[in-house]
């Protein structure tokens, strides 16, 4: 990879203005994205996973005519990780060493395994995640990280209960290796982004400016995260389908069964994407070698791409 096309990485909370910047910055560098969330792979839920709007062009998704990889192609039946983010970006970047790959997201352990490296772990299977989905709808989440604290108290301790994914990770390795996934995870690779593969970046705002705009984000997206999560049942899709385990989905559904008002499932979708947010900042805080970038409401995605620009520079 040439020096000058180092690929850069966006990263940092929910709602913090990534797509933006990573768009600012494609069209001043002549650039691709590569989205890394792991929710906006998916078809049919664009709104409710914030994914950026674009239209597909010539077996391409495109945003304001930038190629922006990685959104809007998978089923919702499909299940999505860390393996298979790692294999579709090498097919995207493989051999084009004179294309500025923009990685923009900010489902981490995707970053860490592409650039990084991670355990090798066994695929996700459906039907194991199916089956705990289920269990967790049936009896509850808590029900569930019991069940992963009585045979791996140390992941138990290291993930909530309210982290229904990581759970049922955890469950499901177990499953299909017989040893617990805080011994699987070895921890021999470091939280690093090595600076001869890329250069990366963290989209740093003020706690009380990014709740704000937590808030509003939840609230211009619930309406139609509601009209999206009919839509795709009346397809045929079921309500424990991978997608629709995206954040905000369930509470959506809840409201449009009529269990719960529209102002209780706000609240409740803002305090899980709070904690969500929380998740992020405690993960890319490990990250030595990750540049912080200011954010405010007076800087713009220009800004902020052109401060990136400078720093490539040094």
């Amino acid at each position: 990879m040439n020096k000058e096309n180092l690929p850069i990485i966006i990263a940092g909370p929910t709602a913090s203005g990534k797509t933006g910047a990573a768009l600012a910055l494609a069209k001043i560098s002549g650039g691709e994205i590569i989205s890394v969330d792991s929710r906006q792979v998916y078809k049919f839920i664009n709104a409710g996973t914030a994914a950026p709007k674009g239209e597909w062009q010539g077996g391409f998704y495109k945003v304001d005519g930038i190629k922006y990889h990685l959104v809007d192609f998978l089923d919702l039946n499909e299940v999505f990780d860390v393996s298979r983010f790692c294999r579709a970006s090498e097919d995207i970047t493989s051999g084009r060493t004179g294309t500025q790959f923009i990685f923009a997201g900010g489902t981490g352990m995707y970053m860490q395994g592409y650039f990084s490296g991670m355990d090798k772990l066994p695929e996700a299977d459906p039907a194991i995640r199916a089956e705990l989905a289920a269990l967790a709808e049936e009896k509850g989440r808590g029900y569930l990280h019991k069940m992963l604290a009585a045979f791996d108290e140390a992941s138990a301790a290291a993930i909530p209960a309210g982290n229904i994914h990581r759970v049922i990770r955890a469950i499901e390795l177990y499953r299909l290796t017989g040893k617990p996934a805080s011994v699987l995870r070895t921890g021999k690779y470091k939280a690093e982004f090595p600076k001869e593969k890329v250069l990366a970046f963290y989209m740093d705002w003020d706690r009380d400016e990014l709740e704000k705009r937590i808030i509003s984000r939840t609230e211009a997206i619930f309406e139609p995260m509601a009209e999206e999560a009919q839509a795709v049942l009346k397809m045929g899709y079921k309500r424990d389908c991978p997608g629709l385990k995206s954040l905000g989905y369930r509470e959506a559904l809840e409201y449009i069964d009529g269990k719960i008002g529209k102002r209780e499932a706000l609240e409740k979708i803002i305090i899980l994407t709070r904690q969500y947010a929380k998740r992020q900042r405690t993960w890319f805080r490990r990250y030595d070698d990750i540049i912080s970038i200011k954010c405010s409401s007076d800087k713009s995605d220009e800004d902020i791409a052109k401060e990136i620009l400078l720093w490539k520079e040094r």
